[in-house]
């Protein structure tokens, strides 16, 4: 296989003029995160059906034409679980690929399973068993390998040929209108933060909403500095500083395991938030914060399991790609409290296929 390395800006120009007529090009990143809190490009990926193109990001004067490329309304972007490369590609140019067309999320949705990676795809539809022996490499290190190089090739080169099947299986299916509304919706980053802290719900009220002040001040701290948020307070020290509850330095420093270092640059700020966090005059736990459905409420998941599975059967499409357990327990949460906001997922296609049958069969049941 070979393929094209691209480490000049007016190169890249050039190529982005002479390939706009293309309707779709496969686009991948590699990148590294060990010691920051943002992916650090490392390679930029593009085919546009024939050859792959290796784009040094390291070596680029101008990104202006590639945040026009990537924005460029009459050129698919085929990107393969898309949600790294957001990332990557909203810290490095501001910017997110659309329109976009994840691979992943239409093989789901075309009935072939939800969550395939790359290689099963490639070996679903080429009969061919990629390697992947380059997936932890160093690909900051210059000059790269030819094994890296090859290994980022093949990354695309194969991406865009199934891009086209895909999107020729959602036509077939009426979803295409689907995979890119899923692609519209993306967006960098996933569970906030204080989702692994799975006992909070347990902390008296005040630890809760200190615990939860802690976490955003950790979230800004980690993205300032770019720095991994562990770096900054790993999560067993930010549970302690919400059990102790600290209101002066000193009482800070003697958390522990607390770094000093941290202490002397930050103590002042981060009492004075643990203190306004704690003095809030509220009863109620910080949204952010969610308490374990009841028993009766369960009852009521599981009910709605059940309903989304003969969805699922009915449509071919996995039930989590329908709807995860964690919207289902929102949609129980929602018949408590009407007040809740509905995900951004639940609108669209989702809205009528699966949220308002789910929504009219818990009525259904709590009517009976």
């Amino acid at each position: 296989m070979s393929w094209s390395l691209i480490e000049r800006s007016e190169a890249l120009d050039s190529l982005l003029s002479d390939n706009r007529h293309h309707a779709m090009v496969a686009v991948d990143t590699e990148f590294r995160r060990r010691d920051t809190f943002f992916p650090q490009v490392a390679l930029l990926q593009l085919c546009w059906g024939n050859e792959p193109y290796l784009i040094d990001p390291l070596k680029l004067d101008d990104l202006s034409g590639l945040r026009v490329f990537l924005t460029d309304p009459s050129q698919t972007k085929l990107i393969h679980s898309a949600s790294e490369d957001l990332e990557v590609f909203s810290h490095w140019l501001g910017v997110l690929p659309a329109p976009l067309f994840d691979t992943q999320r239409a093989a789901a949705l075309v009935g072939l399973g939800a969550g395939q990676s790359y290689r099963a795809l490639v070996a679903h539809f080429f009969d061919i068993e990629l390697p992947k022996d380059e997936t932890q490499s160093d690909w900051l290190q210059r000059p790269l390998t030819d094994a890296q190089a090859l290994y980022a090739a093949q990354d695309v080169t194969y991406l865009h040929p199934m891009g086209v099947q895909l999107q020729n299986q959602a036509m077939e299916r009426n979803c295409l209108d689907w995979v890119f509304e899923e692609g519209a919706r993306l967006r960098p980053g996933g569970k906030p933060p204080i989702a692994k802290f799975k006992t909070a719900y347990r902390l008296p009220l005040e630890q809760q909403r200190v615990l939860a002040e802690v976490v955003e001040w950790r979230e800004s701290e980690a993205r300032y500095r770019d720095r991994p948020r562990s770096w900054i307070l790993n999560d067993k020290i930010v549970m302690g500083v919400a059990r102790a509850v600290p209101r002066s330095v000193r009482e800070l420093a003697a958390v522990e395991d607390m770094p000093q270092g941290l202490v002397r640059r930050a103590g002042d700020e981060l009492v004075a938030r643990i203190v306004g966090a704690a003095e809030t005059d509220t009863d109620q736990p910080p949204a952010v914060i969610l308490k374990p459905l009841a028993s009766e409420q369960r009852r009521s998941v599981s009910m709605l399991s059940e309903s989304l599975k003969e969805i699922a059967e009915s449509m071919d499409i996995p039930a989590e790609v329908l709807m995860p357990k964690a919207d289902l327990e929102h949609l129980v949460r929602e018949q408590m409290n009407p007040s809740l906001t509905a995900p951004e997922n639940w609108s669209g296609w989702r809205a009528e296929t699966v949220v308002a049958p789910l929504r009219q069969r818990l009525k259904e049941t709590a009517a009976s």
